[in-house]
């Protein structure tokens, strides 16, 4: 199990369906124009073909007080950020900190998506790296962290996230 984990209107939705259409047959590397989405009000489970199944449980960014319950049978987190907002960055910071002290996601691995990098208002690595202190949350967490920059909108970095869950899915088989 995936969990996809992030504040409200950062585009974990859009993810998850750019991702399924990357592993359509009929793809062919073009993901076309976004789908419309709504906001998720509760959870959603998808199933991605990658080639084997993995599923990954969206939480709505609602539900940030209780994610914690949702972190049992987790074996990689997708966190997401919104990189064109910094006050929300500061504030997912506080959430991402919570969930890597959390017991039952001590041996997940975990992929950090800094989303919306298609924005011209959105913040460069090093800048989110200063703002939020990135380093040291990497250098203190116990679990293996990775960050990726994508644009689910765009689709840029969608393949990078889709190598990583089947590189987490393969080695938790």
């Amino acid at each position: 199990m995936c969990l996809l984990l992030g504040a409200p209107g950062v585009g974990k939705t859009l993810l998850v369906k750019r991702l399924q259409k990357l592993c359509s047959p009929d793809c062919k590397g073009d993901l076309g124009d976004p789908p419309s989405t709504q906001p998720t009000v509760g959870t959603n489970l998808t199933d991605i073909m990658a080639p084997r199944k993995i599923t990954i449980r969206e939480l709505g960014g609602c539900m940030g007080p209780i994610w914690s319950s949702y972190c049992g049978n987790c074996h990689s987190l997708l966190f997401m950020m919104d990189a064109s907002n910094p006050t929300q960055l500061s504030a997912s910071c506080v959430q991402l900190l919570g969930l890597l002290s959390a017991q039952q996601l001590s041996y997940a691995s975990v992929l950090i998506l800094f989303n919306k990098i298609d924005l011209p208002c959105y913040m460069t690595m090093e800048e989110i790296r200063s703002l939020i202190r990135l380093p040291d949350i990497i250098a203190c967490a116990k679990q293996n962290i990775t960050i990726a920059e994508i644009s689910a909108h765009k689709g840029t970095g969608l393949t990078e996230v889709l190598c990583w869950l089947q590189n987490q899915h393969r080695s938790s088989s």
